[in-house]
């Protein structure tokens, strides 16, 4: 399967999904989230992989003043935790049935905005427009193929300001049997694979945390 129908499948299968059971997809913890308990959980998620890391996605900045980028913003869970942390938050999903439902979540937060993109690049973002930080969380579990995770994260290093960190999560699990048309389990990374496709794309990978895992973490800061 080439990638032009690898990523018409993954928006395919979300939009099922989403009208399935969007929340329940974004978060398998619970098939009936309430809107408390379903915010509720990305604002757990923040405060565990952002809030305890401000350091490193900070670097002297205030939070206020930054620009996010959200890759896989999904009903918008953690979207929306991010906007009561930082100054603006885009968020981009291949799937256009759970950015509707984004939206609806996010009308609200006048500094969060979600957009349809393809699934692998960032075109539909405003031109010109660079971010602080960029984060990702159980999304690219989900993409089959390592050259579209690939693409994607060279899309993030072109959007990044010099220095900045994009955190986010790989599959690690090697024992895992995938393939390219199931768009539920992704295409695992090595320790040796993450590290190499960071220098491909033009960041340092300073830290990992879960090689081998299923939440394999990676911090690579843009060169």
């Amino acid at each position: 399967m080439d990638n032009a129908a690898i990523l018409k499948k993954m928006q395919q299968d979300w939009d099922a999904r989403a009208r399935e059971n969007a929340r329940y997809y974004v978060a398998t913890g619970k098939q009936d989230w309430t809107d408390q308990e379903f915010f509720e959980s990305g604002d757990r998620t923040v405060s565990e992989e952002v809030l305890t890391d401000m350091i490193n996605i900070c670097q002297g900045r205030e939070p206020g003043q930054m620009r996010v980028l959200e890759i896989g913003c999904g009903a918008g869970r953690v979207t929306r935790a991010l906007s009561k942390v930082f100054g603006q938050v885009h968020g981009v999903d291949v799937s256009g049935e759970m950015v509707a439902r984004a939206r609806r979540a996010l009308e609200d937060r006048p500094n969060a905005f979600v957009y349809q993109n393809d699934g692998a690049t960032l075109n539909i973002l405003p031109e010109g427009v660079e971010f602080d930080f960029a984060f990702s969380t159980i999304v690219f579990q989900h993409i089959p193929s390592r050259e579209v995770i690939e693409n994607y994260v060279r899309e993030v290093q072109k959007r990044l300001k010099a220095g900045s960190l994009f955190k986010f999560q790989v599959q690690g699990d090697s024992t895992l049997t995938t393939s390219p048309d199931d768009t539920w389990l992704g295409a695992p990374f090595s320790d040796q694979q993450a590290v190499e496709m960071a220098l491909r794309c033009g960041f340092e990978p300073r830290y990992r945390h879960g090689a081998g895992e299923q939440y394999f973490w990676l911090w690579y800061f843009k060169k």
